[in-house]
């Protein structure tokens, strides 16, 4: 029985359609490359790879929320100077597209910088602190700290990167982000965040 000329119209229609939305994300993310070439890289590295803890590790980083975060930058509401200046230009189709870019690269195993430190931050990401109230970081981010579209990934992030960030939520100087790390951040000793940020970047 051969098809009808509706049927083989629609048919038509939608592979046609399907090409075209494949051309559009392949031309977002030749966007997005360029977008890596020319700025982020510096920071960051081409591949999310950021060689330096002053910068975090994007890498694997969930694309709903590297979105947000930019977005947060280039309207205030997270501050940085650099990355407000940086993405003054970058549009939020660009945001999306660079999120998506991001998520993409390969992860990688970073070497534990102090393995008893590391044990003690694994007791409390996996546990919590049920003296001092302190909840399991893994209740949010995940066992093996991958994250959500709406809460960070911290596998192998930098720990130094992931120390500052538990500081700046204490201090009240990151608000952009869920406020009920305020709090946890607040209830944390200096040793226990050390000691969660030393873990987390060995996590994969």
């Amino acid at each position: 029985m051969r098809p009808s000329i509706l049927a083989t119209t629609r048919a038509i229609f939608l592979c046609a359609a399907a090409l075209a939305s494949l051309g559009a994300g392949a031309q977002d993310l030749g966007k997005a490359t360029k977008i890596v070439e020319d700025s982020c890289s510096v920071c960051h590295g081409a591949d999310g790879e950021s060689a330096s803890p002053a910068f975090p590790r994007l890498a694997g980083q969930h694309a709903g929320y590297i979105e947000r975060q930019l977005r947060d930058y280039k309207s205030g509401k997270r501050k940085s100077r650099a990355m407000s200046a940086i993405i003054e230009d970058v549009s939020e189709a660009d945001f999306k597209s660079l999120g998506a870019y991001f998520q993409s690269r390969q992860t990688h195993t970073h070497p534990i910088e102090d393995a008893e430190l590391a044990q003690v931050g694994r007791f409390l990401y996996l546990r919590g602190n049920p003296y001092s109230g302190v909840p399991a970081c893994s209740a949010c981010h995940g066992e093996n700290g991958h994250g959500t579209a709406a809460l960070p990934r911290l596998a192998g992030q930098h720990t130094r990167y992931v120390e500052r960030q538990l500081q700046a939520f204490d201090k009240r100087e990151r608000t952009n982000d869920y406020a009920v790390m305020h709090a946890v951040a607040s209830k944390l000793t200096e040793l226990e965040l050390r000691a969660v940020a030393a873990y987390v970047a060995k996590l994969k």
